[in-house]
């Protein structure tokens, strides 16, 4: 009888009470533990990497900056700041800057709106257009080394493709040295990256324009708007997003330019197509001066965070609202 009046107790009402507060804040906590340990175990491998091939490296050569140093052993020759005082009086480095500030200008100007208007036209219904964005964006696809070797031979002197088409029409004096002369070598090589990179550029257009809901062009035209007038008040404002990100990308691209300039004139001719990445591998790898090379190095680094910084914060930053999350446990 004692066994069945407990067992009616431990059954009665109170039994059916919630967990006091501090039990439901403890289940909270190891939650919150647990999911922690969750993420952190599948970033720790991604972490590991990071930190070893990309942030160490950094801190190396923010250190290596200071130092006169060949490479060899361990930098000893404290020198302060006096790499970046001679880097800033050296006019192969202000040349790399202003080269620098031509190839961001004239992809701004010429390779993102040619790559915005190929866009429009192959989000049209053509016959075949499947066929030309393959061909459009191919040249993406190969290696900025093959690219280098086949323009190489496209412009070069008196035996190039080039220089046969322009001889061809009756232009025999246009052509020349196209990389061997400081007058033309960074215009052809404008061109040639150009070649190279629109067709990125104009699949991100392309995946834009068909995001932007086709009901709001065709109400547009109901009211009478012209093809210009749609693409200037419907599809550009709606592009915009992906247009900020492909300026971002192509001036952080120009900036740090090495392979295809390296493969194709490696600076050439006397320092007339050379980018802040090829002088940092002729004084690191060529000429032994790691320690200026790492100079560069910081500099580059330091302009492309500052202008990443700044986009982000005066471009960027209506995008940017709201695209984080935060993970919460199941308690909220």
């Amino acid at each position: 009888m004692t066994s069945t009046f407990l067992a009616d107790k431990r059954s009665g009402p109170g039994t059916d009470l919630p967990p006091p507060e501090s039990v439901r804040a403890r289940g909270r906590g190891r939650r919150r533990v647990t999911h922690w340990l969750t993420a952190v175990s599948f970033q720790l491998p991604a972490l590991v990497l990071f930190i070893g091939m990309v942030l160490l490296p950094m801190l190396f050569a923010l250190y290596a900056a200071f130092f006169r140093w060949g490479g060899f052993g361990m930098p000893s020759d404290y020198i302060g700041t006096d790499n970046f005082t001679q880097l800033f009086d050296n006019p192969v480095f202000l040349g790399d800057l202003w080269r620098c500030l031509v190839l961001v200008v004239l992809s701004l100007a010429f390779q993102l709106p040619f790559a915005l208007a190929m866009a429009v036209l192959l989000n049209q219904k053509l016959r075949g257009r499947a066929v030309y964005r393959m061909l459009f964006f191919a040249p993406y696809v190969l290696s900025e080394a093959i690219t280098g070797v086949l323009f190489s031979m496209v412009f070069a002197p008196d035996s190039g493709l080039a220089d046969h088409i322009f001889g061809a029409i009756g232009l025999d004096g246009v052509g020349g040295l196209w990389f061997a002369d400081p007058s033309y070598v960074m215009a052809t090589l404008f061109l040639v990256m150009m070649w190279k990179y629109f067709g990125f550029h104009m699949m991100l257009y392309l995946a834009g324009l068909q995001s932007i809901p086709r009901e709001l062009t065709e109400a547009a035209l109901i009211d009478g708007a012209s093809a210009w007038q749609r693409f200037r008040n419907v599809t550009l404002p709606l592009l915009a997003p992906t247009l900020r990100i492909s300026i971002f990308l192509s001036v952080i691209g120009s900036i740090q330019l090495f392979d295809l300039v390296w493969v194709v004139t490696q600076g050439g001719p006397d320092h007339h197509s050379e980018t802040m990445a090829v002088t940092m591998f002729q004084y690191g790898f060529k000429r032994y001066q790691v320690g200026y090379a790492s100079a560069i190095s910081v500099v580059m680094f330091g302009i492309c965070l500052v202008f990443a910084l700044a986009y982000q914060r005066f471009v960027l930053r209506r995008d940017l609202e709201g695209a984080t999350t935060t993970m919460r446990g199941d308690g909220k």
